[in-house]
């Protein structure tokens, strides 16, 4: 898969918005970027890390209490930092400033629980076509600039709920995402989501990876320069 943007992003939901802003902002020290309507009752606050978006999806209504998803830990190259640092915020989120280029992190990294290691390694290897490597808990992935960090856990979570507290997704930014969802459902890839155009912002999709961990697919106007020539655009 060739990425239009060189890095991943993340997303996580809340209801707890003053207390997370004031974390991300002030402990984690994330810049803030803008601020995104997504839905009625839904904004999404836009910060940035090495180029990848962290965004913190606010909802209005309760989110459900859900088991939680994969996506563990985002780590984050931090110059100044000696040693990992770890942190959790308001939410109980967990967060961990590192050293520029502890376990291959330059920018940011996504720990990821996952049932099956092998299961994933082809996932993300012989169907995305991603670049593996090791990190000091066992495999992980170079997605551009960022980093998946793989362990196994025979407890994690199967069928995440993607609208939910905490980290629920990943965004790969890519030009073609109608030609890149359907070869990767033809592929066997679940599909969480078929192609869906966002106003003038976005076309998006959702795929699943093999434990049902959310993984969203964007063709961002503000990243490729337009959403013209693709359906529903």
């Amino acid at each position: 898969m060739q990425l239009a943007k060189n890095v991943i992003d993340i997303g996580l939901s809340t209801n707890n918005l003053e207390p997370m802003l004031r974390f991300w902002q002030q402990d984690a020290g994330i810049r803030f970027d803008h601020v995104q309507p997504i839905r009625r009752g839904q904004k999404q606050y836009r910060h940035d890390a090495h180029g990848s978006v962290i965004k913190l999806n606010h909802h209005v209504e309760p989110l459900p209490d859900a088991a939680p998803s994969g996506y563990r830990e985002l780590l984050i190259a931090r110059d100044g930092v000696g040693a990992p640092r770890r942190m959790v915020d308001p939410d109980g989120n967990g967060v961990c400033l590192v050293p520029p280029g502890h376990d291959g992190v330059t920018g940011i990294a996504v720990a990821v629980a996952v049932r099956d290691l092998a299961a994933h390694c082809r996932f993300y290897g012989d169907i995305l076509g991603f670049a593996g490597q090791s990190w000091s808990g066992g495999p992980a992935f170079r997605l551009g600039g960022s980093l998946l960090l793989l362990a196994e856990d025979h407890a994690a979570t199967i069928d995440p709920v993607r609208q939910a507290r905490g980290w629920r997704y990943i965004t790969l930014q890519v030009a073609d995402i109608d030609a890149v969802h359907d070869a990767l459902r033809a592929r066997g890839v679940r599909e969480g989501l078929a192609p869906s155009t966002l106003g003038e912002v976005a076309r998006i999709s959702m795929i699943l990876d093999p434990d049902g961990n959310w993984i969203e697919l964007s063709r961002r106007a503000s990243v490729v320069g337009s959403l013209s020539g693709h359906p529903g655009a």
